[in-house]
């Protein structure tokens, strides 16, 4: 069982969530449970999967919910684009968000 604070991919998954979630306060109201509750459930269950992943004894299990989490960072990724195509995200944030979804894809 592996210590999913120790994962670097965890750390930097957990603050994009943490930022994600600051900035949907922004959205207009009536997104709350349309692009604000499906922006903010793909990006949280990055690390939860991750969290999840590493409490699984064998690389097996280990590496299905590193898929799926990488599956919701695809989904993060399209919803940020999203966003700011209909202009509830401004080009600074979505390109700050954009750059953190970027690197922990790489992860």
């Amino acid at each position: 069982m592996r210590n999913y604070k120790n994962l670097e991919v965890w750390k930097k998954s957990h603050q994009l969530a943490l930022k994600i979630y600051e900035v949907t306060k922004m959205f207009p109201s009536e997104e709350k449970f349309g692009i604000i509750s499906q922006l903010r459930r793909a990006s949280l269950s990055i690390p939860t999967n991750l969290v999840e992943g590493a409490s699984r004894n064998s690389e097996k299990e280990f590496a299905y919910f590193i898929n799926i989490a990488s599956g919701s960072v695809a989904e993060v990724e399209y919803l940020l684009e999203f966003s700011k195509s209909i202009g509830y995200l401004s080009l600074e944030d979505f390109n700050i968000l954009n750059g953190e979804v970027i690197v922990v894809r790489k992860m």
